[in-house]
C-alpha cells in the first residue's frame, strides 16, 4: 500500500507575521498618492463644456437697441393766413430747436397746409427757429390739407435716435406646446418677449449717446470742497446739519 506525500500548510512564524504587518502599513501609503493622481488626471481635460440648465437666449440679444438716423417731427397750429402761433406752440418750437441743436443735422423741412386759400406764411416759424439758435437751411414743401379747415403745420429733421433693430409683434412659431415642433421643448422665451420693453426704453432715453458711453464728469464744487476741508482742519464735522423749523404746511394731523 502506497502512501502519498501530503503537503501541510507552513506554520506562521514570527518572521512571517512581521512581514505581513509591514506590508499592511506600506501598501496604503503607496496606493494613496496613486489614487489622488488618477483622480486629478480625470479633471484635467481641456475640452470640457458646461451646458447651463436654461438656454442663454436674452431679449437684449434678440431685440438690441441701436442708434440710427430717424426723423424728428412736430405739428403746430398756426393762423391760416399770417402763420402766427400762440405761446404754447412757441414753447414747442423752442423745444424742437433744442433737439435739433443736440441731435439734428441737415435742413429742416417745413410743410404748411395748402388749403383753399393757399398755404399760410412760414416766416413766423423761421424767425422762431432762428431766435432759438437754429441757423440752418429750411425747405418749404406744402402738403394738401384737403377739406380740413384747421390743418397743422408740420416740421421735421433727421437726427440721431435710439431704436430697436427689428419690428415688434412678430410670432415666428406657435406658443402652444403640442404642435410637434422641436422648438416646443427648447425651454426658450418666445421671440416677441422683451421687444416692447426695449422699444419703450429706447423712446424714453433723453440722450441716445448715453447708451454708447457715459457723459463726462462735471467740475467739482470748489466752494463746497474748500468749506469741508476748513471744517476738518478745525476739528469740526463737515457734514451738513439740516434743521427744519415751522415746516408744517397745516396743523391738521399734528400732535
Amino acid at each position: 500500500m502506497r502512501i502519498k506525500n501530503i503537503q501541510l500548510p507552513m506554520p506562521v512564524t514570527a518572521n512571517s507575521a512581521r512581514t505581513l504587518a509591514r506590508l499592511a502599513v506600506v501598501w496604503p501609503r503607496t496606493l494613496l498618492p496613486l489614487c489622488v493622481v488618477l483622480a486629478l488626471a480625470g479633471c484635467g481635460t481641456t475640452n470640457r463644456m458646461v451646458v447651463p440648465s436654461l438656454p442663454q437666449d436674452d431679449y437684449q440679444v434678440r431685440h438690441p437697441i441701436v442708434l440710427g438716423e430717424e426723423p424728428y417731427t412736430l405739428q403746430i397750429l398756426v393762423e391760416p393766413v399770417t402763420g402766427r402761433f400762440d405761446n404754447r406752440s412757441a414753447a414747442r418750437l423752442r423745444e424742437f430747436a433744442s433737439l435739433y441743436r443736440r441731435f439734428g443735422r441737415g435742413p429742416i423741412m417745413i410743410m404748411p397746409p395748402a388749403g383753399p386759400g393757399g398755404p399760410p406764411s412760414v416766416e413766423p416759424v423761421r424767425h422762431a427757429l432762428f431766435r432759438a439758435g437754429v441757423h440752418v437751411r429750411t425747405i418749404v414743401t406744402p402738403y394738401p390739407a384737403g377739406p380740413n379747415a384747421v390743418a397743422p403745420m408740420r416740421l421735421s429733421f433727421s437726427g440721431l435716435k435710439a431704436m430697436v433693430a427689428d419690428r415688434c409683434g412678430q410670432w415666428p412659431r406657435d406658443l402652444g406646446i403640442g404642435s410637434g415642433a422641436a422648438e416646443d421643448w427648447s425651454n426658450k422665451p418666445y421671440w416677441n418677449f422683451g421687444c416692447s420693453y426695449q422699444t419703450a426704453l429706447a423712446a424714453q432715453v433723453a440722450d441716445p449717446r448715453d447708451l454708447v458711453s457715459p457723459q463726462g464728469e462735471t467740475p467739482a464744487d470748489t466752494e463746497l470742497r474748500t468749506g469741508a476741508i476748513e471744517q476738518i482742519r478745525k476739528g469740526q464735522d463737515p457734514s451738513t446739519n439740516w434743521k427744519l423749523q415751522n415746516s408744517a404746511l397745516s396743523a391738521v394731523g399734528a400732535y
